[in-house]
């Protein structure tokens, strides 16, 4: 690895709650869902970087976030030194050039009365690199089909996707994300949606494909199982907040967090005689809209103190590589 792709720095975003009429009449403050707060994290060049949480951490609005396909509240986001969140209209499609997206739904991502011919070329239409010329339309797709083992492509080029099994449509997916050469893709969870039986070979494919051209990922998952065999490091995130960040094999390894130690617990051993401390976590999630106060795992963390029910820890580096937002290490 090399230099810093992108830095983002205290990214939040909160989205306002609609109230009723009366509460407005009686002029009830704004209430907001804190979807991302205060989150920040660097990914380097040709590094995948996990982004790891349950479902409504706030993971998918953090990718979607940084690429500006939902407007942030506060924070920067730079991508090689250039402010993202500054750019204006133009400036930001040239921009995307550079940043793209795998979506988590191969059935609701592809426009299905497009042929995979028009979806994976959709994106040199959009930034006008065709000219017209079909010729080389075909050619470029012919070869983004072959890159992720659609092949022959002339058998999918003028397929629709429902004439296509949920991993094609995925590689389809991946195809239209790899077309401009981008130099970092959100992988907003690429395998969820797939059988079991299909998903290792897509994140063959798709780290195969990194290392081919240079990319840099954002592998947003909650599985840990999945991070922990594509990603160079994790991020740990809990209602809205990073908790904990690492090396993926140290973290694995060695869980600080309690949230962390939670998630690898959970994670199956193919080994039936193996024994390891299992923790479960007590009571639900709490509502993102009245966040608890201090630390927000606090109400279903086993090892929580008064502190911990009164002030919010900040993530610190605690060893070499490891940042942890947590009370336990506040004297380490």
């Amino acid at each position: 690895m090399s230099g810093t792709l992108l830095t983002v720095e205290h990214l939040t975003k909160w989205f306002p709650i609609r109230e009723g009429i009366l509460a407005s009449v009686r002029g009830a403050r704004q209430r907001y869902v804190k979807a991302v707060d205060d989150v920040s994290f660097e990914i380097k060049e040709r590094e995948v970087l996990g982004l790891v949480g349950e479902s409504g951490c706030g993971k998918t609005t953090t990718g979607r976030t940084v690429l500006r396909l939902v407007e942030p509240t506060s924070g920067k986001a730079y991508f090689k030194g250039t402010d993202v969140f500054s750019l204006n209209p133009q400036q930001m499609k040239h921009m995307r050039s550079k940043m793209q997206i795998i979506y988590q739904d191969p059935y609701e991502a592809l426009n299905p009365r497009m042929t995979v011919l028009n979806i994976v070329a959709e994106p040199l239409r959009v930034h006008n690199l065709l000219r017209h010329q079909e010729n080389t339309k075909e050619e470029r797709v012919a070869r983004a089909l072959e890159e992720v083992n659609l092949v022959p492509p002339q058998e999918f080029m003028n397929r629709l996707p429902h004439e296509l099994s949920g991993g094609q449509r995925q590689r389809v997916a991946v195809a239209r994300g790899l077309m401009l050469r981008p130099e970092l893709i959100v992988a907003d969870e690429p395998v969820s949606m797939l059988d079991v039986s299909i998903r290792a070979g897509i994140i063959s494919l798709m780290l195969k494909l990194g290392e081919q051209h240079g990319i840099s990922y954002l592998f947003i998952t909650h599985d840990l199982a999945v991070a922990k065999h594509s990603c160079d490091r994790v991020a740990v995130m809990y209602l809205g907040r990073i908790v904990e960040t690492g090396r993926t094999d140290d973290l694995v390894r060695e869980p600080l967090h309690p949230y962390t130690e939670a998630l690898v617990s959970a994670v199956p051993i193919p080994d039936p005689t193996a024994k390891r401390k299992e923790l479960v976590l007590s009571s639900e999630t709490p509502n993102p809209i009245d966040l608890p106060l201090g630390c927000r795992f606090h109400p279903r963390c086993p090892e929580a103190m008064d502190i911990c029910r009164a002030i919010e820890p900040q993530l610190a580096e605690v060893r070499q590589g490891r940042h942890v937002a947590c009370h336990l290490y506040d004297a380490s």
